[in-house]
Order: C-alpha cells, then structure tokens, then sequence
C-alpha cells in the first residue's frame, strides 16, 4: 500500500475500529477519533517533507483500473494545488474533534460521522480520476447531513435538509458534464482525468461552454457563489462548531478545487465565460461583505464574511493568469485557516454563554484575555492585515486584478474595507464597554482549547511572517497548469 492510500484509509480504519467499541465508553471512543486523525495529519506532514516542490508532474502516483472500457480507475496522486488542501483538512479534522470534547449525546455516531467526512474530503484532493471524484465528492454528502441533523441546533433539520438539497442539485449538474466529456475519444492511456482533459480539446467551443456551465453550477454550490449560497448561513448557524470549521474550512476549499481543475480542462470556455466569472465573484465579495456588516448573529457573520473571501478565490480562478490562480490557492489555504480559528472561538464562546449575540458581549479583555488575543489576531488576519496569512493571498489576486481590470480593482478595495469595518465593529463590541453582569464569572480557554485555537493563531501568524515555503510549494504546479491554459486560448 502506498503512502496516498495509506493517508486516504486511515480515517476509514479508525471508522471501523469505532464501530466495535462500546457506545457507553466515550473517552475510549474520543482517544480512538482522535489517534487515527493525528496520524493522517502526521501522513500529510510526511507527504510535504517528502514533496519535491520543483517538479510539476504528479507525485507519490498508485494506479489500479477499475473498469477498462470505461477508462475509470483507481488513481491517486498529488500536486502543488492539491498538496495545500490535504495538509489542510488533517490540521482542522484534528482541531475539530479536539473542539468536540463536550459533545455529550450519541458520541459514537459524531466521531464515527467526522471520520467518514475525513474520509470523503482526502478521497477528493487524493482523487486523479473523475469518476472516483465524484464518488468522494457524494460520500461527503451523507456524514454530513446527520451531523447538521442530529447534532444541530434548533432548525437543524431545515438546515441539514437544504445543504442536501442544494448539493445534490448541483451534483445532477456536474455528473450531466462528466458523462457529457465520456461520449469523446477516452482511448488516450493513463486516468479518466487525464483522458478527459484531452477529449475536451476535441470538443465544439459551445458544448465546452455548457459543460463548464454544469461544472459552475456543481462546484458553485459548495464555492458558494451568488445565488447558490443560500444553504450557507442556516447550515453554519445550526451545526456544531466543530462542523462548522471543517464546512467552512474544508467543505468550500473542495468547490474551488474542482472548479480550477475545470478551468485548466477548458480553458476557451473559461475565458468565453470571464465576464460573467468576473461579476459573480466581485458581486459575491461585495454582497457577502455587506451581509457581514448586518449581522449581531456571530456564526452568520463569520457564515457571510465566508461568501466575500470566497468570492476573491473565484476572481482569481477567473483571470486565467498565474498570479491570479496563485491568490486564488493561497486564498483557499489562508480562508481556511482563518475561518477554521473564528468558528472554534466562536464556538467556544457560545458553549460558556449560550448566546451568539453580539449586542450581549462586552470587556471579554478583561474576563477571558487568553480568548481575546486569539480572536483579536485572527479578525486582524481576516481583515488583510500585513504580518498575517490573509494579507499574502489578497495581495496576489488585487495584483492579478489590477492586471488585468483597473478599474475593477475600486471594487476589491471596497470589499477589504467593508470586510475591515464590521472586523473592528466586532472588536470593539467584543473587547470594549463596561462589564456585563452575566460575563463577569466566564472561564477563559482551557489547556485542550487553547491548544486548538493556538495551533491555528499560529498558523495563520507564522505563513504571514514566512509565506515563502507555503507559496514555494505551489508554484510551479500553477506554473505548469497557466502554460496549459495559455496554449489553449493564445
């Protein structure tokens, strides 16, 4: 067994061993959960370390056909885009469920759900052949309902019900593209994946459109862009925390990921359809912001701000160029972990007060200073502020930006400043005031908690500091994937 699939069954093993252990013992189950997420983070870690960051081709390579008419196989690998992502969904799986400590109902069902999301998302970025893809894409789809329905909050099952719903709408459409691309020479040799992106080159320019239109609609979804977003903010407000830090760190990081893929496999489509990728995402960026802005509701307010950070993820995707596909990958990493640190602070909060309230908090600086520091450096780091990760990836799209549409780049400007406005509104209603009877007594974080949080803190400060390996890792993957779109729509 290779060290992909070693990674990618890891989470699967650790489902099976739950399976057997007695639903009464819960810490046995906790240290089980968590012993099997560590270790695929270690695997991830190895995976870096052992990554030779100069060479564009896909590494660590395991192959076995599956069905040779077909083409579909059993095909795992990684690269510069996909790298990133895995590391990135161990770290918050393994932060998750160390923010899961108080769960208290039906424990063996939760860790065994996690492990099977773990699962779906490796099986996702791990992924070099479109039909195995999409099986890991939909396999995602099932832990999550029952953590959103059965561990929710009060409208949990309307939540649970339209994050279904409006994934599974959009998956009809990306399947409708899949088998629209199959109907062409797949006789080339090699992965599904790679087959296809060579059948599409013999597509006519409008089937390419209305197949990059079906994959739009597929990854927009999970991306989300405007309008297929509205599962968004009830899913975020209703699920546990812990949840929520994987579908706000993860979940929207595999729509992104899917839909580049896209782009690079066609390209003339791409630029065709720039215009419209190009409003959808300002439009979202701006929308998403503003919606922020209006929130008391602190996990729809991080839920919104999602939607804007997103939205500069697809403008850089929408470019086309490499400076503006590198923002869009450093964006997906830097959101990821930002988002993953709000919605454990968060959550957290909202465990020792059981409001979400923003109008109820005040001079938490002086109750829970080790929360405050924490939450102060990561609402800095979403506000795009220097020395932190989010300013690495914004920097790379408004140069991309700039670029390619001048006189766009006032609304990219607009939205970091409607994104730094309700960041120091939430500051100053957090950390500010006169003390609040009900948060007089509040404990601050815990040595499990602070370890979570500090872990991503930490993060977030250190790549914002020292952005060079993170970026380095990358970059010729990107480099390699603008030369394949150049050659395309030159």
């Amino acid at each position: 067994m290779g060290i992909l699939s070693l990674l990618l069954w890891t989470p699967a093993l650790g489902v099976l061993l739950l399976a057997f252990a007695p639903r009464q013992n819960a810490a046995l189950i906790q240290v089980i959960a968590n012993l099997f997420t560590t270790f695929a983070l270690l695997l991830s870690c190895v995976l870096v370390y052992r990554y030779d960051q100069h060479n564009s081709a896909l590494q660590f390579n395991e192959y076995f056909p599956l069905n040779p008419n077909l083409g579909s196989a059993y095909a795992l690998g990684v690269d510069g885009l996909s790298m990133p992502m895995l590391v990135l969904a161990t770290l918050l799986t393994s932060i998750a469920l160390l923010a899961s400590l108080t769960i208290a109902t039906s424990v063996k069902g939760y860790h065994i759900c996690i492990l099977l999301l773990e699962f779906g998302m490796l099986g996702v970025f791990l992924a070099q052949d479109w039909a195995l893809f999409y099986i890991f894409w939909e396999v995602t789809l099932i832990p999550l309902f029952f953590l959103i329905g059965r561990w929710g909050g009060k409208r949990r099952h309307s939540a649970s019900l339209n994050f279904v719903l409006y994934t599974m709408g959009g998956s009809v459409f990306m399947l409708m593209s899949l088998l629209a691309v199959s109907q062409y020479d797949l006789q080339h040799g090699g992965s599904l994946m790679t087959s296809m992106h060579q059948a599409a080159q013999d597509m006519p320019l409008y089937e390419q459109v209305l197949v990059l239109l079906g994959f739009l609609l597929g990854f927009g979804v999970k991306l989300p862009i405007f309008p297929l977003h509205g599962w968004l903010p009830l899913a975020h407000v209703e699920a546990p925390s812990p949840v929520s830090i994987l579908l706000s760190g993860i979940l929207l990081k595999m729509g992104a990921y899917g839909l580049l893929r896209v782009v690079v496999m066609l390209p003339e489509a791409a630029q065709l359809l720039q215009p419209v990728l190009v409003f959808l995402a300002l439009f979202g960026m701006l929308y998403g912001g503003l919606l922020a802005w209006r929130q008391s509701n602190l996990k729809a307010m991080v839920a919104y701000s999602s939607v804007s950070h997103m939205g500069m993820v697809l403008l850089g995707i929408a470019s086309l160029t490499e400076m503006g596909i590198n923002g869009a990958v450093l964006q997906m990493t830097a959101h990821g972990l930002i988002a993953g640190a709000l919605f454990l602070l968060v959550g957290l909060l909202y465990q020792r007060t059981h409001t979400l309230d923003i109008q109820d908090y005040s001079a938490l600086l002086q109750t829970m200073p080790r929360f405050a520091l924490m939450m102060i450096l990561t609402l800095f780091a979403a506000m795009g502020l220097p020395g932190f990760v989010g300013f690495i990836a914004e920097l790379h799209t408004l140069i991309a930006c700039v670029q390619q549409w001048p006189w766009l780049s006032i609304f990219f400007v607009i939205s970091i400043l409607i994104t730094a406005a309700y960041s120091i509104r939430t500051l100053s209603m957090l950390f500010t005031g006169p003390i609040k009877p009900p948060m007089q007594a509040l404990e601050d974080l815990r040595p499990s908690e602070l370890l979570a949080a500090g872990v991503l803190v930490a993060s977030i400060v250190l790549l914002g500091l020292l952005p060079a390996r993170w970026i380095d890792l990358s970059a010729t993957t990107l480099t390699q994937l603008n030369s394949l779109i150049k050659q395309r729509v030159s």
